[in-house]
């Protein structure tokens, strides 16, 4: 009796099962090493082969992102030891209309792609939850002591952050449920 080896790879299609959906994946099963013996062809994931230059190109960012996060930390020092307590602002109400009018944006822009069930909705919630959080956080931190500064905790804490929180959670939700 001759008993023949396998071929080297063979494609079959793997069953993943989610909470909401079950799905086939196109895959190659290879009798390579243990670290590449299971690729998915799809877009899903890569084969673990050599780094195509998109791939170093995209460590290269991701390593000069976090250089230029490490270099604010001498900066946000200086910044706290260096600038004045006060200062004049003549474009005070064009920054803070500009800034609300960019949250405008994000809401109406992050409501219709939902209601359109569309996935970019996701960069739409993420932008707005920041905007709406640092609106907040300039709102408290820049107001008079006082009832301008009560009034602005009180926003911050019941409607600013809860929207800020609510656009981030939709935004880390929805890639899940639409998988």
């Amino acid at each position: 009796m001759v008993v023949q080896a396998p071929p080297p790879s063979r494609t079959c299609a793997l069953l993943t099962v989610t909470a909401h959906v079950a799905r086939l994946i196109p895959v190659t099963i290879t009798t390579a090493p243990r670290s590449t013996a299971l690729q998915t062809v799809g877009s899903h994931e890569r084969p673990a082969t050599a780094a195509t230059p998109a791939d170093r190109r995209l460590r290269w960012l991701a390593r000069a992102l976090v250089v230029a996060g490490l270099g604010m930390i001498p900066w946000l020092v200086l910044l706290a030891t260096q600038l004045p307590a006060s200062t004049v602002a003549v474009h005070w109400s064009t920054a803070w209309v500009g800034l609300d009018a960019m949250e405008t944006i994000g809401l109406l822009a992050t409501g219709t792609l939902l209601l359109r069930r569309d996935p970019r909705c996701c960069l739409a919630a993420t932008v707005t939850a920041t905007l709406i959080f640092v609106d907040a956080w300039f709102d408290v931190t820049t107001s008079q002591p006082g009832l301008a500064q009560l009034t602005a905790i009180l926003m911050a804490a019941f409607i600013e952050v809860p929207v800020s929180v609510l656009c981030a959670a939709l935004a880390l939700h929805l890639p899940s449920r639409q998988r």
